[in-house]
């Protein structure tokens, strides 16, 4: 960026006045530049000194190296784990099973090392506090789930769940018979942007999702929340793309917003549209050629982009903005797609 200033300067005609006016200009963006990065500095360094106290439980190792003698003691430190609708004998069973003993032994191959993703969870708590100070750490438990992909990760005010058993990566033997867009987000990186949507859930005030307008801000306000609890994270890995999906939303963003303005689609309230631009799916469908070109969840990306342009435009907190109606916060978005 400076050095596209400085070539900005090398280009005028030889005016001293001009010459003068572009340098003072040159400084004066450049004391912004670096107030900007002082401030944003000043704030990592506060939410890095934020101590979460997270203690992260292993449960999923803990069973598979027990024996059935130690069930009771299991039982009583994470009662809500054993459902009294099951026997002991179902327990014990499970821990003598073949097949628990695959599901172990491939956790443990890929997570036996859990420092990155332990960090990971520990810096997305540290912004949640420091964007929420009223709230309470959970305990953080690691758990198996049959590899349940519909329920990675489950969260409650006390206690965290996280199915370390959807997570072995992609291409991994037990998602064999999974679609491949189902695949794509069974990877380790995927942990923590998946803990940071169920939270968001809980944060957004938004009853009434009828229109399709609705539907885009709703996901728009959960990723705008991404933004801020997890920066260290990529902008696909936010979302949930590759990053060939992502450079195609950013590359056909004007065309995408075109199609949704021609086509009227903003205040229908036809369920089909969810399926094709809100929920997972192999792509977006636009009835075109370049539908398999597309990734699914466009409308959330549109969303997105809707919500950023927002809070770039205006003076709300983020807080209040989660409890604005879809139009007040479209109407004043001042939204302009890249083309």
């Amino acid at each position: 960026m400076i050095r596209i200033w400085l070539n900005s300067i090398l280009k005028i005609e030889n005016s001293p006045f001009q010459i003068r006016y572009t340098l003072k200009m040159v400084f004066f963006i450049l004391i912004l530049f670096s107030l900007s990065c002082d401030d944003s500095s000043k704030t990592d360094k506060q939410i890095l000194a934020i101590d979460v106290g997270l203690n992260i439980e292993r449960f999923d190792k803990l069973f598979a190296s027990s024996n059935p003698t130690e069930l009771p003691s299991l039982k009583q430190i994470y009662p809500f784990l054993f459902s009294s609708r099951f026997s002991d004998s179902i327990w014990i069973n499970r821990m003598k099973d073949p097949i628990q003993s695959l599901l172990n032994n491939a956790v443990d191959s890929v997570f036996n090392d859990f420092k990155q993703t332990e960090s990971e969870i520990n810096l997305f708590y540290q912004h949640l506090k420091y964007y929420n100070k009223s709230i309470s750490i959970p305990r953080v438990i690691t758990v198996l789930s049959d590899v349940d992909y519909r329920n990675k990760v489950i969260v409650t005010d006390t206690i965290v769940l996280i199915a370390l058993d959807t997570y072995l990566g992609k291409d991994h033997e037990f998602y064999t018979s999974f679609y491949e867009y189902k695949k794509q987000n069974l990877n380790p990186t995927q942990i923590v942007p998946d803990l940071a949507s169920s939270y968001a859930e809980q944060f957004i005030y938004q009853p009434n999702k009828t229109t399709f307008l609705d539907q885009m801000i709703y996901f728009g306000k959960q990723l705008y929340l991404k933004d801020l609890w997890i920066p260290f994270k990529t902008n696909s890995e936010k979302i949930g793309y590759s990053e060939s999906q992502y450079k195609w939303s950013e590359s056909n963003e004007f065309y995408v917003w075109q199609y949704f303005i021609e086509n009227e689609l903003l205040y229908l309230t036809d369920r089909k549209l969810l399926d094709r631009f809100i929920l997972s799916a192999p792509f977006s469908q636009f009835n075109l050629e370049l539908d398999r070109e597309s990734p699914g969840r466009i409308g959330q990306y549109i969303g997105w982009q809707i919500i950023k342009s927002y809070m770039e435009n205006n003076s709300t907190t983020y807080l209040d903005m989660l409890l604005m109606d879809p139009q007040d916060i479209f109407n004043n978005a001042k939204f302009k797609p890249k083309k």
